[in-house]
């Protein structure tokens, strides 16, 4: 779909006063209130702004007595001893889901078929990197959903009706909300303003909510099979009793062999309903920014960024990406057979020996390359795009919020280390992967916020013109004196300056040579993001498939306690794990755009 050119100032005013809806930005309301003396309604841009500052707070009030609602719901589920339910939590869920497909539907077949709904498109909303991604994860829940649907239909005459009709809800909204945001994801819509806003909140808020019950869910499954490796049957129901959240499913049997794949094979896809949640809620916010929104006239020139994967590289970042990737397969697999599948002490410190080791290796490396990519940029001649971009600003954001969840876990963890005795090899691994931890998801947010922040590169046409014009003629205009210079190379100069004539050569050469300077540093800016962009896959991979040293640690655990320290990280983690994927997709956009 084509992007439409802005409209002049005075079609935009006739199609707010004809839709009484249409809003503009700070800036464009700006310049509509310079040219209001001119205009039969002087005060109507300064009123609809007002209204739409108080539209976009109705929304955000909606959306936030919602979180606050599934919040408590979700949180309030997870213990035995509060009388509520994980029914409960399903049934507000489900709910959620079936209002937001409904204005889903709404918006597809009224608001966007609308004259004049949609007048301008925001271009760096929704990428198609963004969008494949979200495609992915969208493919991988709905798997998900499955199994949940063949797991809960095990016993669907010892388990409340809505626990089946929740993951059907679910694929439902999947389909329509991956369908809604692939087609609609750049719209800047000017019809049913509050409508709108107030129905992306709500899918932003649904989202957020899924997000907090699969988190919660993955959370207390492993509490539990921590437990079940240590305590008997009986032992286990009664802590269940006394303390965290026992399933329904509990008090069913699940002997057959088709049931157990379901149920471990949903718990193992809950990583990627966990991200597509947040994709989603980052692109809904984006278009909850753009509702209402004029794009400026530069805005509107789009640079044709092709992905070249194989081309222009040296292939070093790629190498040696995939050589991270592999090995920390490895890792991840020998971890997962020694820590959670065996009960001898001396295989389990093996293990977090390799665990340490290998992830202080990936990140002292990925420190030092995110330097010297920062130290590339210091000479790069681009100019800094400082142009408003809603969906920069939410990538910055969310790269530095995100960060926090790690930052907590790392500063708690050199506290325990520091200040627990005695310290053994493995204490000294974890204190040093804290520190470099903390000191890779510093660096890496400088190198990619920075990335985001230039310009496209606009030597390759540039560059290609210059190759074409030695093969023909080239015209150089340095003040005001046209040079020809034909097929083989030399220069005839017209009557000029002897002064000027000595120059023009060295100016030629200057001007030629310019652009391959430049392409060393791109490459070099290409291969620190693709080996970054692998190393932070393997770095989601591993917390997210169940290596998570904080548990089988025992430092933490014994400094902070068996309730205290696994809150923490069931809290931050989390976080730490979504700025993984964050990263992944950033730096694809470093890639592409260097």
């Amino acid at each position: 779909m084509t992007e439409e050119p802005a409209r002049k100032d005075s079609e935009i005013q006739r199609s707010n006063s004809s839709m009484g809806c249409g809003h503009k930005d700070d800036k464009a309301s700006l310049a509509s209130s310079q040219i209001a003396p001119y205009s039969h309604q002087p005060s109507a841009p300064a009123s609809k702004e007002v209204w739409k500052k108080g539209g976009r707070m109705f929304s955000i009030l909606l959306a936030v007595h919602l979180a606050l609602l599934a919040c408590t719901l979700v949180s309030s589920g997870a213990f035995e001893k509060i009388a509520v339910h994980d029914y409960d939590v399903f049934f507000l869920l489900t709910v959620m889901m079936l209002i937001v497909i409904i204005w889903i539907i709404f918006y597809l077949v009224s608001t966007a078929r609308c004259p004049d709904a949609i007048l301008c498109r925001d271009s760096h909303a929704g990428p198609v990197w963004l969008r494949g991604g979200l495609i992915l994860f969208a493919i991988f829940s709905l798997v998900m959903d499955v199994f949940k649907i063949g797991y809960y239909s095990s016993f669907y005459s010892c388990l409340s009706a809505i626990k089946i009709i929740y993951p059907i809800v679910q694929a439902i909204f999947v389909v329509v909300q991956t369908y809604f945001l692939w087609i609609s994801a750049k719209d800047c819509v000017h019809v049913h303003l509050n409508v709108t806003r107030c129905g992306l909140m709500l899918t932003l808020t649904t989202n957020l909510a899924v997000w907090m019950s699969a988190v919660t869910d993955e959370s207390v499954h492993k509490a539990h099979s921590k437990l079940k490796k240590n305590v008997t049957d009986d032992l286990l129901r009664w802590l269940l009793k006394v303390g965290m959240r026992s399933s329904s499913t509990d008090v069913c049997n699940c002997n057959s062999q088709i049931c157990q794949i379901f149920k471990n094979g949903y718990f193992w896809l809950y990583p990627f309903n966990i991200e597509y949640s947040l994709f989603a809620s980052a692109m809904v916010y984006v278009m909850w920014k753009n509702v209402g929104r004029f794009i400026e006239h530069h805005s509107h020139h789009i640079h044709r960024l092709k992905f070249r994967l194989f081309r222009r590289t040296f292939f070093v970042g790629i190498m040696l990406g995939l050589i991270i990737l592999v090995s920390g397969l490895g890792v991840l697999i020998v971890y997962e057979v020694q820590v959670n599948s065996s009960t001898e002490s001396t295989k389990k410190s093996q293990a977090l020996t390799m665990y340490y080791i290998f992830n202080i290796v990936c990140l002292g490396l990925m420190s030092l390359v995110c330097i010297g990519g920062s130290v590339i940029y210091r000479f790069d001649k681009r100019d800094m795009d400082r142009h408003k971009n809603p969906t920069r600003t939410l990538d910055v954001a969310l790269l530095m919020g995100a960060a926090l969840g790690q930052y907590a876990i790392s500063y708690y963890s050199i506290v325990a280390i520091v200040a627990s005795t005695p310290r053994d090899a493995i204490s000294a691994l974890n204190l040093t992967y804290a520190l470099l931890m903390i000191a890779q998801h510093t660096f890496q947010n400088i190198f990619i916020i920075e990335g985001l922040h230039r310009q496209p590169p606009k030597e390759d046409h540039k560059h290609g013109s210059r190759q074409k014009d030695l093969c023909g003629l080239t015209f150089v205009n340095i003040s005001a004196v046209s040079l020809r210079v034909p097929d083989g190379g030399s220069t005839l100069a017209p009557s000029t300056a002897p002064g000027a004539e000595a120059s023009l050569p060295s100016d030629l050469v200057r001007s030629l040579t310019a652009p391959k300077k430049m392409n060393w540093r791109r490459k070099c800016l290409r291969e620190i993001s693709m080996f970054l962009l692998l190393s932070n896959i393997i770095l989601w991979i591993m917390p997210a498939f169940g290596a998570r040293p904080h548990f089988d640690n025992d430092t933490e655990l014994n400094f902070y306690g068996d309730s205290m320290w696994p809150a923490i990280v069931d809290i931050c983690l989390p976080f730490g794990i979504f700025y993984r994927m964050h990263a992944v997709a950033s730096l694809l956009e470093v890639y592409i755009m260097s």
